[in-house]
């Protein structure tokens, strides 16, 4: 941990300039162009992204990323991966059910992952880093999180696309993960021993499809991120709100954008000056279905991840944070809780000692 002098007032200078900056919005969600801290991390135009990001994650908690140098042709080739894959029959996407990894990599069935106790109106495959699987009772628990993708085999397009997307966006997450290191008066690279050479990052692809006479229009419920940071690429159906106060307010999709949010594990690491903001996603209309897909850059399941030491300017400003148990131990263990929760179908068949 830096906090030294330079740092401290570069610090007390991002939060002084957020009063007077002036950034664009969009249903009141800032949009930031990450390009000046991306390019020349310690100039002047780099302080001033690190105000206003501040400034969104310690407010909303979400923003719109442009400027992030992600080249347009990996979005464009995962989201053709995602369309190409619900497309797929029924019984190719079944053949890579979540259910039969350990590590929740695979195809989720409409309507059978759950948020509150209620069932989510949504479909999806998750992946993560292609790795070894652990032995089947491997302890702790949380390491059987690790271990191999699932890919529909009709689809041989969908592992490149997938796996460059995701290792793009990495290099986004570390950024941002850098400017709000700076941010808090740390060194930029406090966090990076938690995911270089590798992290445990999460990617859901998942289809929306209008609610059918009977179901909610849930199509996942209210809810909290659990990690650090997670990174939204979404089509123009909309959808997706955010919980600002008492009011309930539309994320849409903006051109070149990722809508970023922080999580748990972040706000708990600092008392709660950074906010994990509730958000929802509500079915669409009757005639459309909407495509999203999450990236979730979270650390190593390894890694305890630690409060900091706040500046006394923002310490000042933190109400504290509700998330019981998280940042206190490693993270996997956290990861795992909320895991067997929303999908009791893995739980039961590869977590019966844990559960």
């Amino acid at each position: 941990m830096n906090t030294g002098g330079p740092t401290r007032r570069l610090t007390q200078d991002v939060v002084a300039s957020t009063a007077t900056r002036q950034t664009v919005c969009v249903s009141e969600l800032p949009i930031l162009d990450l390009r000046a801290f991306r390019h020349k991390p310690n100039g002047p135009e780099a302080a001033g992204f690190v105000a206003d990001l501040l400034a969104a994650a310690h407010g909303p908690g979400f923003a719109y990323l442009t400027g992030h140098g992600v080249e347009r042709s990996l979005d464009d080739e995962i989201f053709a991966a995602a369309r190409a894959f619900f497309a797929l029959p029924a019984c190719e996407r079944k053949a890579i059910a979540i259910e039969r990894s350990a590590a929740f990599r695979g195809y989720t069935l409409l309507g059978t992952e759950i948020t509150n106790g209620q069932a989510d109106w949504r479909e999806q495959i998750d992946f993560g880093p292609e790795q070894e699987a652990p032995p089947a009772d491997a302890l702790p628990a949380w390491r059987r999180l690790r271990g191999p993708n699932q890919w529909p085999t009709s689809l041989p397009s969908m592992r490149p696309a997938v796996l460059g997307w995701m290792d793009a966006l990495t290099g986004v997450g570390l950024t941002a993960l850098r400017a709000l290191a700076v941010g808090l008066g740390l060194d930029a690279h406090h966090w990076d021993a938690d995911f270089v050479p590798n992290a445990d990052v999460h990617l859901k692809i998942i289809r929306y499809p209008a609610p059918v006479p009977g179901t909610a229009d849930q199509g996942v419920g209210l809810h909290t991120d659990s990690g650090l940071l997670t990174f939204i690429l979404q089509d123009d159906v909309g959808g997706l709100q955010v919980q600002l106060g008492d009011r309930m307010v539309d994320a849409p999709h903006i051109e070149g954008a990722y809508l970023m949010n922080l999580g748990e594990t972040l706000e708990t690491a600092t008392d709660g000056y950074l906010r994990a903001t509730p958000h929802r996603v509500v079915s669409p209309p009757t005639d459309r279905e909407r495509i999203s897909i999450a990236y979730f850059f979270n650390p190593q399941f390894d890694a305890p991840f630690e409060t900091v030491a706040l500046p006394l300017e923002l310490a000042a400003e933190a109400p504290g944070a509700s998330h019981e148990g998280v940042g206190l131990s490693a993270y996997g263990e956290n990861n795992l809780r909320i895991r067997l929760r929303s999908h009791p179908d893995v739980a039961q068949r590869h977590y019966a000692d844990s559960t």
